[in-house]
């Protein structure tokens, strides 16, 4: 066995159970009948770094040392020409200088597509901060996706992240996975119920599926399920520092009502026991603000808890600004005429000369009808079901203007809705009579 052991020694590289680790400590067996030499392992591999292994080396099946770089051959051909040494060492001075200077950016030049310059803004402000607590929210059409990847790949590149959480819905799962990959080299891999499965199967069930890689990309409706949140805590627990959290279509976390401490959705308690977790903090919505203040300080409040207190007011807007990047299409179209952006004019055509039997305007006059019957229906009701009865009436006027047919399916779900309440309500006075 002593041939097994040959090289063994503290800062040697040695491959144990098809992973290679780093000898941080070996003791020899201490009776000389039993080959029994205690090495003490760290992981050297992407998604289990320093994770710590003890083995009895004699007893692995496949462990081995790995061979040691040989440095004898460094010079034999030369040295390398003054412009080209020098052309070299300019290189890593650059490197060196971009990863201490937040004045200077690497990501935007190893980044596959053309960037424009105002998506390079939440950039500088991101590493202008001691931790990234910022809100992207730039209209529809700007680019957050790619303000967030230059993000994230600056932050890869200064070694200030090595976990990263994409949340996102369900539908755009795939088209971050695809984005981050062909413009930023970023490898993600989607957390789903197949992947879980996989897991499972290949290392056992008691692994936990959010220590195999680094990157993953999850949707909305996972995070919810405590399958999938709470082994993504304890890993996060785990490893506190170097972590990141990209929420795409953040106002889904906010709570959805005006009163000062609602009753938040699961979603909405789900994120706030993560952000915590994250040492950084990237947050993405065009429509950032739902109307309630309230609702927008508890949002807030996940992002940056030392600045923003749920249910208090925004008082100082400069406070706002140290988090947030917002610019709306009209703001850059003035500041910036060169990029492009087509205007959207809204001009009205008037109709006239149609029947009086004209489909559209029968069914408008029919529509006018059936709303002032719920108005007059729900007089006495509680302001919550009024409210609800106008929506179901914008909905349908929203509908019958966009098209005939939008309007029919949208019409025989609320048909059957109301046919079902029928139903019901008859159901209640027939025993609320057989009781009487």
């Amino acid at each position: 066995m002593a041939i097994k052991t040959a090289g063994l020694r503290p800062g040697a590289v040695v491959k144990v159970r098809s992973r290679r680790y780093l000898v941080e400590n070996v003791e020899p067996p201490t009776d000389a009948r039993w080959e029994q030499t205690l090495a003490e392992l760290s992981c050297l591999e992407d998604d289990a770094q320093g994770e710590h292994l003890s083995v009895l080396w004699e007893r692995e099946v496949d462990a081995q040392v790995l061979p040691q770089p040989d440095w004898g051959h460094l010079a034999r051909k030369g040295f390398d020409a003054p412009h080209i040494f020098s052309a070299y060492l300019h290189a890593l001075r650059w490197n060196l200088v971009t990863s201490t200077n937040p004045r200077l950016f690497q990501s935007p030049h190893r980044a596959g597509i053309q960037i424009m310059s105002y998506q390079l803004e939440p950039l500088k402000k991101a590493l202008q901060m001691p931790r990234v607590n910022l809100f992207i929210a730039d209209d529809v059409g700007l680019g957050k996706t790619i303000e967030a990847g230059l993000i994230l790949r600056e932050m890869i590149m200064r070694q200030k992240v090595k976990r990263i959480l994409i949340a996102c819905p369900a539908s755009l799962v795939t088209q971050w996975q695809s984005e981050m990959e062909a413009r930023f080299g970023l490898s993600f891999v989607i957390f789903d119920r197949d992947y879980l499965f996989n897991c499972r199967r290949e290392r056992g069930y008691a692994i936990n599926p959010w220590t195999t890689h680094s990157q993953f990309i999850v949707s909305h409706s996972l995070l919810r399920d405590e399958q999938y949140a709470s082994p993504l805590r304890d890993w996060l627990k785990q490893h506190p520092s170097g972590s990141m959290l990209v929420l795409d279509e953040a106002h889904h976390a906010a709570p959805a009502t005006s009163s000062v401490y609602a009753v938040d959705s699961q979603f909405t308690r789900g994120m706030r026991e993560l952000t915590p977790l994250f040492e950084h903090r990237l947050f993405l919505s065009a429509t950032p603000h739902n109307g309630h203040s309230n609702s927008f300080s508890a949002l807030l409040a996940m992002l940056d808890p030392q600045r923003f207190i749920r249910g208090e007011q925004i008082k100082d807007p400069r406070l706002l600004d140290q988090v947030m990047v917002r610019r709306l299409k009209d703001e850059l179209r003035e500041l910036v005429p060169d990029l492009g952006l087509p205007k959207r004019d809204v001009v009205q055509h008037d109709i006239s000369g149609l029947p009086e039997d004209a489909p559209d305007l029968a069914l408008m006059r029919l529509l006018t009808q059936y709303r002032a019957l719920r108005d007059k229906r729900l007089e006495g009701s509680r302001r919550s079901q009024q409210t609800a009865a106008n929506l179901v009436i914008t909905t349908l006027q929203k509908r019958l203007f966009s098209s005939i047919e939008a309007f029919n399916s949208t019409l025989r779900v609320h048909r059957k809705s109301m046919e079902k309440l029928a139903v019901e309500a008859e159901s209640e006075v027939t025993a609320a009579l057989l009781h009487a």
